[in-house]
């Protein structure tokens, strides 16, 4: 085999991997899919495709609940969330990585030392001080213990040292002030690592069940997932396409923000790279 065939083989090798990963990670979305327009009797056993699409399993799956509430919540709490771990991220990477000031090393150290802390080991911590300040059932409960990131810290920490120094200057002899150089030059100019902290919290967010659960105790302050938790346990019915169907409802905002913040962070990737 010569090197042209090698290479034609590994690329053609390497093709077929990512369908196959590809198609593991689509399948089980493409189960919940198909399986939500199902009849109860034809879930399991039965052809992939629906015989019959039943749209009304996700009429009767958003009547069941107020899932109109539960997005909303999510949407308001990952949203701000999001936010807050930007701007707080950004500001204390900008300190640990432009600025000088004493225990310097300490700090950036400390913000480390927060991501080997178990989060379950911060769950009654953290319910004891929400409780003590009247946050039970509020988006201040959701939002305030997760406002800061150690990841997000060091991840624009290291964008930041990256960047070249002759920014700072340049924008020093224009007269822009600290926090104008970071907001309109060190930000842009680094936005495929903001965009990517920003699509990871926010999907974290999205996702979280155990500290919602804790915090929250009414359907009007639940997000999309306790609610989701909550509808399956408390309908307690063997009609499995609807719940299918309450799933595939949770799950469609994700996928947006899946597929948009892809685009995203290709664009800004492409637009951002310095020219030397």
């Amino acid at each position: 085999m010569n090197s042209k065939s090698r290479r034609w083989w590994g690329q053609l090798s390497l093709e077929g991997l990512s369908l196959l990963m590809a198609l593991l990670f689509l399948a089980p979305l493409l189960w919940l899919f198909l399986g939500a327009f199902k009849a109860p009797d034809g879930l399991f056993g039965g052809p992939l495709l629906p015989q019959e699409w039943k749209w009304e399993n996700f009429v009767e799956a958003w009547r069941s609940a107020p899932f109109g509430r539960f997005l909303l919540n999510s949407l308001v709490v990952s949203s701000l969330t999001t936010l807050s771990v930007g701007l707080t991220s950004a500001l204390a990477a900008f300190a640990l990585a432009r600025m000088e000031f004493p225990f310097k090393p300490l700090a950036f150290v400390l913000a480390l030392g927060t991501l080997m802390i178990p989060g379950d080991a911060l769950l009654i911590p953290n319910f004891l001080t929400i409780r003590n300040f009247g946050w039970i059932n509020s988006y201040w409960a959701l939002i305030v213990p997760f406002a800061a990131s150690g990841f997000g810290i060091f991840l624009l920490r290291n964008a930041f040292l990256q960047t070249p120094r002759e920014l700072d200057d340049s924008a020093r002899l224009d007269g822009a002030t600290p926090l104008t150089f970071l907001f309109r030059i060190l930000l842009p100019v680094n936005a495929p690592a903001l965009s990517a902290l920003s699509v990871l919290t926010f999907l974290s967010s999205w996702n979280a069940l155990v500290w919602p659960f804790v915090a929250t105790n009414r359907n009007e302050w639940r997000t999309a997932q306790v609610g989701l938790a909550s509808f399956n346990n408390i309908e307690g019915n063997t009609n499995i396409p609807v719940v299918l169907a309450a799933t595939f409802i949770v799950t469609v905002p994700v996928l947006l923000v899946y597929f948009l913040a892809q685009k995203w962070f290709i664009e800004s990737a492409a637009s951002s790279g310095l020219k030397g």
